[in-house]
Parts: C-alpha cells; structure tokens; sequence
C-alpha cells in the first residue's frame, strides 16, 4: 500500500528510538544539544507555524509539567534535519498563557491531522496519545498511590507497591459495509446533526477476534448478518487512546436495517451515484479520521462533503 492511500493518522517519519527511554537523565543530556527539539502541548492542542508542527529548541526552552521522549525525525523537513530528536512537553495553563495567549491558536489533531507532515503527523498521534494517557494514570488503580513517571515518560510506576504501569491502547473495529449494488451503509448517532453521517464502529471486547468483533458489532449497530469481513488499514485515534482497525464487510441489502437505537438511530445505504449528487449538503467525518480515508476508498476518489465549510466538523 503506497503512503497516499493510507489514513492521515497512519503516516510516520518518526523512529520512536525506544532503546534511549532507559538511559539516565536523557532529557539533562539532551539539553545540551542544541538541535534537539521540544513539542509544547495543552489540553490535547499545540501551536502551528505555517503548515507545520510549531517546535521549540529543548536547550533554551522552559521546563513543563511533564517532559516525553518521542524519538528522532527519519527525515529533513525544512529547518529540522534527519535524526534530531523530538520531545512533547505537557505544560500548565499558565504556561500556554505565557507561549500563546490566543487559545484559538492552539489546535488540535482532529481539525489539522489531515493537513500535515508524515513527520507532523505522527508526532502529534503519538504527543496526543501519551499525553491522554498520562492525564488518566496519575494513580495507582491498586492502592491508589500517586505515580512516578520514569522510561522518559514511557512508564508510570507505583512506589508503594512496585506496580508499573504503561500506555495502552483500546483495540476498535471500524468497518465499511457493502451491499450487492456496491452501496455503502452510513449510519448516524442520536447526538449528531441530522445530516452528520459515518460508517460504523465498535470496541473489540475481551477474549475476541477482530473478525468476530466485526460481525457481532454490526449486527447488534444495525441488524445486519455480514460477511467476508477483510482488513483494510488501520490508524490510531487518540480520543482517548483508540486504535481503529478498519474492514471492509459485505451484506445483503434484502435484510432490514434495524439500528439499536440507542447509538445509531438512523442507517441508509448510500450508492456512489448519490454520495456524489448529496455530499456537499451532508456532514461526513473530519479529513483526518480514518472513517473518511474508507469513505474515499469505496467511493475511489476523494469525497468533497460540507464537512470542509462546517466549522465544527468531527468523526
């Protein structure tokens, strides 16, 4: 598969360099490099300059909250030369207010993933990632301790009872549905616009394959006895720390569609036809989810919905 057809969020140009999490004071030592850099985050939004992710000089920069190692660029992008580290640095809100003041200059990955870098946009994946899951893990969900970081911000570590815990990541299916007209099946969630559409998705529960998760989520999200469930691609989705595993299913549209209606209250196969003639009124999801880069496949172009003129477009 060549890198245009993968997901926005699936590009990467960043050696995670994971060897280097263990050596002793990493960050003091990289201080002291003048080219390594450091990626402000706040609230799960950072700073862009221009087009690009905006990046910090580690060496002269302030001192966050908490500090990760990312890895090293694979690649040069403008001023940043292959191999420079990156770090993500978690800062305060007194600590953005002092970097920007404009909160609607800090972004977020859901509204910019699609525009940036391979480089760009895996260290915003990744930065995001971690730093969702360091907002959750602050106690010991044993005894209830307060956590130590430590593996360069890679483990978080129980002193009272030794327990170390590390990033997760939840495992979720989303498929694509196709019928024998080669029709698409969308469906959309009680809380959405009425026009807001998307494929369907759902967790893998535990002791499941992803191939038994893919028929049991659909029958139950709308009624549906798929099959030939095939993997496609897959894309993290940091909202909090999701992995989507997307495939592509087929059905028989003869069956009824019966959404559960308590998730997905409203479901209509879509022929290519008709995604064509409706899409500029209807709200698909955001450029950089991975539901859209399926929408595109099937469809075997890029569709332009009102999702790009809505100013509060998400998956």
């Amino acid at each position: 598969m060549t890198r245009n057809q993968l997901p926005p969020l699936a590009r990467q140009a960043l050696d995670r360099d994971y060897l280097l999490r263990a050596v002793p004071d990493l960050f003091g030592g990289l201080r002291a490099r003048e080219d390594s850099k450091v990626l402000f985050m706040h609230q799960g939004r950072v700073l862009l300059s221009g087009q690009q992710l905006k990046l910090w000089s580690l060496s002269d920069s302030p001192e966050p909250e908490l500090m990760v190692y990312l890895g090293k660029s694979t690649t040069n992008q403008d001023q940043l030369a292959a191999g420079t580290a990156i770090c993500l640095g978690i800062i305060s809100q007194s600590q953005a207010d002092q970097i920007e003041k404009d909160p609607s200059k800090w972004v977020s990955l859901r509204s910019t993933g699609a525009g940036l870098s391979d480089l760009d946009a895996g260290v915003f994946t990744q930065g995001l990632a971690i730093h969702n899951w360091h907002q959750t893990h602050t106690h010991c969900p044993r005894c209830g301790s307060k956590t130590l970081v430590e593996q360069a911000g890679w483990v978080r570590r129980c002193p009272t009872d030794n327990l170390e815990l590390f990033p997760r990541t939840d495992p979720a299916i989303i498929v694509s549905i196709i019928d024998q007209h080669d029709r698409i099946l969308l469906g959309s969630q009680g809380t959405w616009e009425d026009n807001r559409w998307s494929i369907l998705a759902g967790f893998v529960e535990p002791g499941e394959s992803l191939e038994a998760a893919v028929v049991r989520e659909m029958k139950e999200e709308c009624g549906l006895d798929v099959f030939e469930p095939s993997y496609l691609y897959s894309q993290s989705w940091p909202y909090p720390c999701s992995l989507m595993l997307g495939f592509s299913a087929k059905a028989d549209s003869s069956q009824a569609l019966v959404p559960d209606g308590e998730e997905i209250v409203k479901l209509r196969w879509f022929s290519k036809e008709e995604m064509a003639a409706e899409a500029k009124n209807i709200l698909l999801p955001s450029a950089a989810s991975i539901s859209r880069a399926m929408i595109n496949l099937w469809f075997g172009g890029t569709v332009s919905s009102a999702t790009e003129i809505s100013d509060n477009g998400q998956q």
